[in-house]
C-alpha cells in the first residue's frame, strides 16, 4: 500500500541509481514491506495454534514451512516482483491504475468485457479499504499480545493498550507523515535484522529444518490429508498478505528500489524467521502458543515487544496512507464524492490527509479490535479480502497482457493460468474463514462497492438529466448573435461537464440578469486514464468568437485540480484570465428521487445524500468563495 511520507516522483525516477537507489530502497523497506514484514508475528502460530491449528509434528512443521517458502517464492517474488510489477500505468501501480490502463485500451470498444474489468477494479479497491481496517487491528494487537508472554498478569491490558496505540496513530494523521516517515526505513531495517538473527539462532540449533525448502514436504503434507492441508493453507496465506503493497507503491519508489529491498533484506530475513520458528517447534512443540516471541531470550522479550509495536505501527501507517491515496484516485475517476483532501507537505504532493477516511478507518479498526478481541480471532477473518484482491489482479493482468501488451493467447494463458491456479487455491482456503469472521471484510467491501457504484451511476444519470434540459452551445450562440444581450466588464467562467452543451448556469443567468460578461469561458475538467498529465498538455483552448472561449483542462487520476493552475496555463496560451475580476458560475443541483428509469429509488436517495454531503466544488477546485455565483436547480433522477 502507499505511505506518502517518502514519495519520489517522475523527475527523480530517472536518476534511481547508486547511493540514491540504496536510500530509496531503505525508504521502500519501511513503506512497502511493513505489512508483510510483520506477518511472522502471527502466521506460523495460526497454523498450529489458531482456530484450526494442527498437531505439532515434524512432518506437519516441515510441510507448513515448505508451503510458506513456496508461497513467498511464487506469489510475492515471481508473480509480483517479476511479472505484475511491469504492468504499470505510466509508472503507477495498483488495482485502480490497472483498471484505468485496461479502460484506455482497445478493449474499451467492447462493452461487456470492459464493464467486467471496471466492476472488478472497483470491488478490488473496496477490498483495499477493508484491508485498511483489518491490518492495523491484527498487526498492533498481535504485537501487544507479547505482554501476555512476558507477564501473564498483564493480559487484561492488551486490548486497552492496543486501542490507545491505534487511536493515537489515527489522531496523528492530520499532522502528516513526513517526520515519522523519515524513520520508517531505519526502524524496519532494525526489525528485519532482528527477526532474521532470532530465526538464524534457532536454525543453527536445528539445521534439519532447512529440508523444508524441498517442495516434496509440501506435496506430502497435502497428500496425507487434503482437507486438513486446505484449511491450513488459509493460515499460510498470511505470509503473503502485503504482497499487493509493492505493486500499489510502484509509482513512489520504482521497481528497482522495491526489488532491491525485497531481495536484499525482506525476503532473506522473513525466511530466516519462519524457518527459525519451525526449528523452535521441532525442538519445543509447546512454543506453538506464540512461536515468534518464544524465539527471543527472556531478557530481550520487552525490547522485542517494543520493536514489534513500532513495526506494526509503521505497517498500519502504510495502509492508512494507502487508503488516502486510493481515495484521491477514486474521487478523480468519478467513483467517490468530492472529499476534503489536505496536503500535509509543501514539498511532496503525495503526502495527503483525508479526514473522512481517517475517522472511518479509526472507527472500523477499533470496532474490529473490540469485536474480535484477539489477533487469532482476527486472523480467522484476515486474508479473505486480500486473497480476493490477488485473484482480481491476476484476472485483470490477463486482460491487460492481451489488450495492452498484445501477448499471444498461449503466452497470456500460461503465465496468468499459473498464477490463477495458486490464487484460486488461496482464495478457496480463505473462503472457509467466512463463517469464522471472514464475512466481515466482505461486508465492509460490499458496502464501499455499493457507495462507489451508486455515486458513479448517479453522476451518469444526473448528467443525462441535465443534458435533457440544455441546448447545444452552437444554438445558443446563434440566438445570442441574433439578439445580443448587454455585455458587462469582466470575465465569467462557467464550469460544466461537457464542452458541447450550454451550462445551465449560463441559461439561468441570462434569464434572470439579462446580461453577459465581455469575456465568457466554458471550462470543462476531464480526468484521463493516466496517473499524471504533463503541464504542457494540461489545457486545450478553442476561441469561438464574440468573446466566447471553451477550455478543457485535463488531469490524471493522481493529480489535484487547481483553478490557479488552469488559469496560468490559459495565460501561457494567450487567453488572459486573471483571478481578480473573474466570476465563477457553478450549478448546484437539488436532487429528488423519482420512479424514472435509472436506479432503484433507495439508491437515488443514497446518491442524493452523498451529493448533499460532498465537498463543494469551490473548495475542491480551490476557487475563492467570494468570486463564486451558484445557480440552483431541481433535478428528478
Amino acid at each position: 500500500m502507499v505511505a506518502d511520507a517518502v514519495t519520489a516522483h517522475a523527475d527523480a525516477r530517472a536518476s534511481r541509481r547508486g547511493r540514491y537507489l540504496v536510500t530509496l530502497a531503505l525508504a521502500a523497506l519501511g513503506v512497502v514491506y511493513g505489512d508483510i514484514g510483520t506477518s511472522p508475528l502471527y502466521a506460523i502460530r495460526e497454523s498450529f495454534y489458531g482456530t484450526h491449528g494442527i498437531a505439532v509434528t515434524p512432518g506437519n512443521v516441515l510441510g507448513v514451512l515448505s508451503l510458506v517458502f513456496w508461497s513467498l517464492v511464487i506469489v510475492v517474488t515471481i508473480k509480483y516482483h517479476i511479472v505484475i510489477i511491469r504492468a504499470d500505468n505510466k509508472g503507477e501501480g495498483g488495482v485502480l491504475a490497472l483498471m484505468a490502463l485496461v479502460n484506455g485500451s482497445r478493449l474499451a470498444r467492447g462493452l461487456s468485457p470492459l464493464r467486467v474489468m471496471i466492476i472488478l477494479g472497483i470491488f478490488g479497491s473496496a477490498l483495499l479499504y477493508a484491508d485498511g481496517a483489518l491490518t492495523p487491528a491484527i498487526s498492533v494487537l498481535s504485537a501487544v499480545e507479547g505482554l501476555e508472554i512476558a507477564t501473564p498478569a498483564l493480559a487484561s491490558w492488551v486490548i486497552p493498550v492496543t486501542l490507545v496505540i491505534l487511536i493515537g496513530l489515527f489522531l496523528l494523521q492530520s499532522r502528516g507523515t513526513a517526520r515519522i516517515g523519515a524513520v520508517f526505513g531505519p526502524v524496519m531495517l532494525v526489525w528485519f535484522a532482528t527477526i532474521g538473527v532470532l530465526g538464524l539462532s534457532e536454525i543453527l540449533r536445528q539445521p534439519g529444518v532447512l529440508a523444508a525448502i524441498s517442495p516434496y514436504y509440501a506435496v506430502r503434507f497435502f497428500a496425507e490429508d487434503l482437507h486438513r492441508s486446505f484449511v491450513v493453507l488459509g493460515a499460510v496465506f498470511l505470509v503473503v498478505t502485503g504482497g499487493e503493497a509493492l505493486y500499489a507503491d510502484l509509482g513512489h519508489f520504482g521497481h528497482r528500489a522495491i526489488q532491491m529491498a525485497w531481495f536484499g533484506v525482506a525476503l532473506p530475513c522473513l525466511l530466516l524467521n519462519y524457518f527459525g520458528q519451525g526449528a523452535l517447534l521441532l525442538r519445543d512443540p509447546a512454543a506453538a502458543v506464540n512461536p515468534f516471541y518464544h524465539l527471543a531470550p527472556s531478557w530481550g522479550l520487552y525490547p522485542l515487544i517494543a520493536l514489534a509495536t513500532a513495526a506494526t505501527i509503521i505497517a498500519s501507517q502504510a495502509v492508512i496512507s494507502g487508503a488516502f491515496s486510493l481515495t484521491r484516485q477514486a474521487v478523480q475517476l468519478g467513483y467517490s464524492p468530492r472529499l476534503q483532501i489536505e496536503h500535509t507537505s509543501s514539498r511532496e504532493i503525495g503526502q495527503i490527509y483525508v479526514p473522512a477516511v481517517n475517522w472511518g478507518l479509526m472507527a472500523l479498526t477499533c470496532a474490529l479490535v473490540l469485536g474480535f478481541r484477539t489477533s487469532s480471532n482476527i486472523a480467522g477473518a484476515y486474508g479473505v479480502a486480500l486473497s480476493t484482491l490477488m485473484l482480481i489482479t491476476t484476472l485483470m493482468f490477463y486482460v491487460m497482457s492481451r489488450e495492452v501488451w498484445r501477448w499471444s493467447f498461449a503466452r497470456a494463458a500460461i503465465v496468468s493460468g499459473f498464477f490463477l491456479w495458486v490464487d484460486v487455491l488461496f482464495f478457496g482456503a480463505n473462503m472457509l474463514k467466512i463463517r469464522y469472521g471472514g464475512w466481515v471484510p466482505l461486508v465492509i467491501a460490499a458496502a464501499i462497492f455499493l457507495l462507489m457504484t451508486t455515486w458513479k451511476r448517479g453522476r451518469e444519470i444526473l448528467a443525462k438529466r441535465m443534458l435533457e434540459k440544455t441546448v447545444p452551445l452552437k444554438m445558443l450562440l446563434a440566438d445570442l448573435a441574433a439578439e445580443p444581450p448587454i455585455r458587462v466588464p469582466g470575465t465569467a467562467v462557467f464550469m460544466y461537464g461537457t464542452a458541447d452543451h450550454t451550462p445551465p448556469a449560463l441559461v439561468h443567468n441570462l434569464a434572470h440578469n439579462k446580461v453577459l460578461h465581455e469575456k465568457v469561458v466554458f471550462l470543462t475538467v476531464v480526468t484521463e486514464d493516466v496517473p499524471h498529465v504533463e503541464p504542457r498538455e494540461r489545457v486545450t483552448i478553442r476561441h469561438i468568437g464574440k468573446g466566447f472561449h471553451t477550455v478543457v483542462a485535463r488531469y490524471g487520476f493522481m493529480d489535484d485540480p487547481d483553478i490557479d493552475d488552469v488559469l496560468g496555463a490559459c495565460r501561457v496560451q494567450t487567453l488572459d484570465i486573471r483571478m481578480e475580476g473573474t466570476t465563477f458560475f457553478l450549478g448546484r443541483e437539488t436532487l429528488v428521487a423519482s420512479d424514472r428509469p435509472g436506479m432503484a429509488q433507495w439508491r437515488e436517495q443514497l446518491f442524493a445524500f452523498m451529493s448533499r454531503n460532498a465537498l463543494r466544488a469551490t473548495a475542491f477546485f480551490k476557487i475563492p468563495a467570494n468570486q463564486v455565483f451558484e445557480v440552483g436547480t431541481q433535478v428528478e433522477l
